[in-house]
């Protein structure tokens, strides 16, 4: 989740949003919607199998074998299910700035969030942190993306790979390198995003829309 957006022109003055740039900005937001759903609509998916098929689909694969067989470590594959779907829960985002508390944000499973979910300073480097669970099969390129718009405008797009991760009952974590927050009277304000998690059979596992802003400080705790 990059949020190291650039600096919006000096055109667009407004620090928040008035009804006509909300419905223009909804608008953008809509049809990058409606590019997405074409763009994954592109893909063909396979069969899928639970583990215990693949792993007998690929026995005779030994190069192939020992790769599922590695990444599954010490899974119990008697354990896990019999679904061939898997499911990742992504947990919690952490905010981590140099000198100062992580800001630790729990997500709703639902991905629906009200109000402003947080703030940062400008200027400040900032690195993020997922943790997520993987239950009933691996999943595989698991990646995320990130949009981000002020007053209607994109001003920063990310699409991160995260990796192909098995089944377990321990949490996974993923930090991303760190970043600096924009600075300047342009810089300041709100703006709007929207997050998703997806694998490479393009089954999303969490779309989270959500406000954030950057001031002049951070916000007091």
């Amino acid at each position: 989740m990059s949020l190291a957006v650039g600096a919006v022109s000096g055109s667009n003055t407004s620090m928040g949003f008035d009804e006509e740039k909300e419905e223009k900005s909804g608008d953008h937001e809509r049809e990058e919607d409606d590019q997405d759903e074409e763009d994954d609509a592109s893909f063909e998916l396979g069969p899928q199998y639970t583990l215990k098929e693949q792993l007998e689909k690929d026995k005779d694969d030994e190069s192939l074998r020992r790769w599922k067989e590695q990444l599954l470590g010490a899974v119990d594959v008697n354990n896990v299910g019999e679904s061939a779907d898997p499911e990742v829960k992504i947990i919690s985002l952490f905010i981590l700035s140099p000198g100062r508390p992580d800001i630790v944000l729990p997500i709703p499973e639902d991905g629906k969030l009200k109000g402003l979910w947080f703030t940062l300073k400008e200027g400040s480097p900032y690195s993020l942190r997922f943790s997520f669970q993987v239950s009933n099969n691996i999943v595989v390129g698991l990646r995320y993306t990130n949009n981000v718009w002020k007053t209607g405008v994109k001003v920063d797009s990310e699409k991160l790979m995260l990796g192909t991760f098995s089944p377990q009952p321990e949490t996974y974590t993923f930090d991303v390198p760190e970043e600096t927050t924009p600075s300047g009277y342009f810089a300041r304000g709100q703006y709007s995003a929207k997050s998703k998690f997806v694998d490479d059979d393009n089954k999303c596992y969490l779309e989270i829309r959500y406000t954030f802003d950057i001031r002049k400080d951070w916000a007091k705790c």
